[in-house]
């Protein structure tokens, strides 16, 4: 019996032992140096061996280690919408616990909307609102909830979240026109002074392109702009799209081509027409315009890009770029860099409304 055990022991031990260095194996089958080749075409082939960072918080820490396939994992457009769907309800009943306020749905110039009031407007905001346009790859809704809720809690400011027409079904400028509607619409309750635009992802990309088609029908801007995680050019692809994914440096990722990028959302609208992409578009004139970023963010060229438009243009801008985060991260609640960016958006608001 001893006899027995002391085998069962040591083939315990060598099993461990083997499954140590198979795990091993696996952490170390990744290149371990750094190299750089750069082609006859001038294009970089290069890997980099990248440690997760000690300047970004513990939580953030956590998320970027997290193992992730690089596999390409194709997704029907009904099971897109319906997943981000579950996951924007989730979410956005996380982002309502952390920051309380009402949410109730409505319509606003026929166009569907959901309207978030703070538990307590003070009577110097009660005539200030919010337009949130939503991010989700123009053909879903990834931002209504979280990227309005903490914004109207923290401001003290109403928000109006349009569900604007997606795409394929409504290509540009459904989705655009769609939030100018909601915007003549608040205009007969509200000051232009006292209204402000802000998106994420295609929602910011949706918020410089309401501005400019504003200016070109001679409307009144809205007192401030936030265009977080956007760009303004459909003709070119910026250098992060060929570095990172939605999730940064992690999950799958196709090398640039030469399609137009969001070829749905486009349809056959001239990718270099002025409202469609306001880098060719005159931007004297749009109103202080809060740009945010990250150091991983896929569209981090786009939003840099833009705000230098709008800077060279002569448009009052900051743009803030966060360390080492992926592209949109404030949605991700449990995140100390969330907060910290819904406080400067909400920061920036209140110092430019009714201004």
């Amino acid at each position: 019996m001893l006899r027995n055990c002391s085998l069962f022991v040591m083939l315990l031990l060598c099993g461990l032992a083997m499954a140590q260095t198979a795990d091993q194996a696996v952490r170390q089958s990744g290149p371990q140096t750094d190299t750089s080749f750069i082609d006859a075409e001038g294009t970089a082939h290069i890997t980099r061996v990248i440690p997760v960072p000690a300047t970004v918080s513990p939580e953030a820490q956590k998320m970027l280690a997290k193992p992730m396939s690089d596999a390409a994992r194709p997704q029907t457009l009904e099971v897109r919408r319906s997943t981000t769907d579950t996951w924007q309800a989730r979410a956005g009943a996380e982002a309502k616990a952390l920051y309380p306020v009402d949410v109730t749905e409505s319509t606003m110039a026929g166009v569907p909307v959901r309207v978030i009031t703070p538990l307590s407007v003070p009577a110097e905001k009660q005539q200030m609102v919010l337009i949130n346009i939503h991010g989700g790859g123009f053909n879903s809704d990834s931002g209504s909830l979280t990227e309005s809720i903490p914004v109207a809690h923290l401001a003290q400011v109403k928000v109006v979240a349009v569900l604007y027409r997606l795409a394929p079904e409504h290509p540009y400028p459904a989705g655009r026109d769609d939030v100018i509607a909601v915007y003549k619409e608040l205009l007969k309750t509200y000051r232009p002074k006292n209204i402000g635009i802000f998106g994420t992802s295609a929602g910011a990309i949706l918020t410089g392109e309401v501005a400019v088609r504003l200016k070109q029908l001679g409307m009144p801007q809205p007192s401030a702009l936030g265009i977080f995680s956007g760009m303004g050019d459909f003709s070119r692809g910026g250098d992060s799209q060929a570095m990172y994914a939605l999730n940064g440096l992690s999950g799958h990722l196709d090398p640039p081509n030469a399609k137009v990028h969001n070829s749905d959302y486009v349809g056959t609208t001239d990718v270099k027409d002025p409202a469609l992409s306001p880098v060719f578009s005159d931007l004297s004139g749009l109103p202080p315009t809060l740009f945010v970023t990250s150091g991983r963010d896929i569209l981090l060229s786009g939003t840099s890009i833009l705000q230098r438009k709008f800077m060279a243009a002569g448009v009052p801008t900051q743009q803030v770029v966060f360390e080492a985060l992926p592209h949109a991260f404030w949605n991700d609640m449990s995140l100390p860099e969330s907060r910290e960016m819904h406080e400067i958006s909400a920061r920036f608001f209140v110092e430019h409304l009714g201004k």
